[in-house]
């Protein structure tokens, strides 16, 4: 927020002169801090009434109102976390405070919604069956079943859109009308849809030899069965930062064997470790490729993500990892699709 120093105000100040101050500076929230600007706590709008309704009068200092353990930020933390933070816990500003306490910023949500253009291209590889729904993909490709209040699909090219993206690329093939029909060129959504058209499967990465012309700047690659909330222009940013030749989201998975695991040497018994965890980091299924790499992809062979990421290692180009913290679903079982549609009301609302 800019000018977000003027909704600083001393212990002293009246709660009449706060909610002046609410008022002047427009962010529903004034910071009070001491003489070294560190911060005491905060006061909104809501916390005025609620002392007022409670007996307070006007002339009371601010202090009698005010909620003295505020969520904070840390400085120098990133603004896809901070906006995490906001969205968990149902926040529309937040203070940046140094290791000291020291307020060094306000953070307010609206400056997080209205998102850069952003020129990158989305190809989204939606031409799979779904072979694991079978009887909910019989008549519906995968991509097209309702999460929710509508298709998965739309939800992904809209989260992609709420953050400034706006050319799209669908690679299509099972069942391709009824994702054409639905989404058309993109007007609708207020963005550019055009699509690949796979006359056989093409895997994860096969359909990137369909482009119908080179990217001028990095592309962002993405599997149509994902529910995510991740910042993905804060992943192109720090792929461009690296100067790497692709980017791979990642994902830490944890899986627990059901048995105690025997450890033995010349038939005798070692340790005896009870039901282990074993842990492994994994694709999430969303990659950001610099354009040199698409002179890997074979025209119009199957060709899958792993395969030109393990082409690339061999070429010595340089890969990175993202890791994904935030909420994140594959949808590629009954399970999932079910827990899809319980979280979408208030993960996606």
């Amino acid at each position: 927020m800019k000018s977000w120093d003027s909704a600083l105000i001393g212990p002293e100040t009246s709660l009449r002169e706060a909610l002046e101050a609410i008022d002047k500076v427009g962010c529903q929230m004034v910071l009070v801090v001491d003489a070294d600007r560190r911060l005491l706590g905060t006061l909104s709008d809501g916390d005025a009434r609620r002392g007022l309704l409670k007996g307070l009068s006007l002339a009371d200092r601010v202090t009698s109102a005010m909620h003295a353990g505020p969520t904070c930020a840390k400085e120098g933390e990133a603004r896809h976390s901070i906006l995490a933070t906001m969205r968990r816990l149902g926040l529309h500003q937040i203070p940046v405070v140094d290791p000291q306490g020291i307020v060094v910023g306000l953070e307010i949500v609206d400056d997080f919604l209205a998102a850069p253009a952003r020129d990158h291209w989305v190809v989204i590889m939606a031409g799979g069956r779904g072979s694991r729904l079978d009887e909910l993909t019989r008549e519906t490709p995968k991509p097209m079943l309702k999460v929710g209040s509508r298709p998965l699909l739309e939800t992904i090219v809209r989260g992609y859109a709420d953050q400034g993206f706006h050319r799209f690329y669908l690679a299509v093939n099972y069942k391709a009308e009824k994702i054409e029909s639905h989404f058309g060129n993109g007007s609708a959504l207020g963005v550019d849809i055009r699509y690949l058209r796979e006359q056989q499967p093409l895997g994860t990465a096969g359909a990137l030899s369909l482009l119908p012309e080179h990217p001028s700047g990095p592309l962002v690659v993405t599997n149509a069965d994902l529910l995510t909330k991740e910042d993905y222009g804060y992943m192109v940013d720090h792929h461009v930062e690296s100067g790497a030749a692709a980017t791979m989201a990642v994902r830490d998975y944890e899986m627990q064997v059901p048995f105690g695991v025997v450890r033995e040497r010349d038939g005798c018994i070692e340790t005896i470790e009870e039901k282990p965890v074993q842990r492994f980091v994994v694709s999430a299924g969303m990659y950001v490729l610099s354009p040199h790499v698409l002179k890997l992809v074979p025209q119009g062979q199957f060709f899958d993500m792993p395969s030109l990421f393990e082409a690339m290692v061999r070429d010595g180009m340089r890969t990175r990892c993202h890791h994904v913290d935030g909420y994140w679903l594959d949808i590629g079982r009954l399970p999932d699709y079910e827990r899809a549609n319980i979280d979408f009301a208030e993960v996606f609302r």
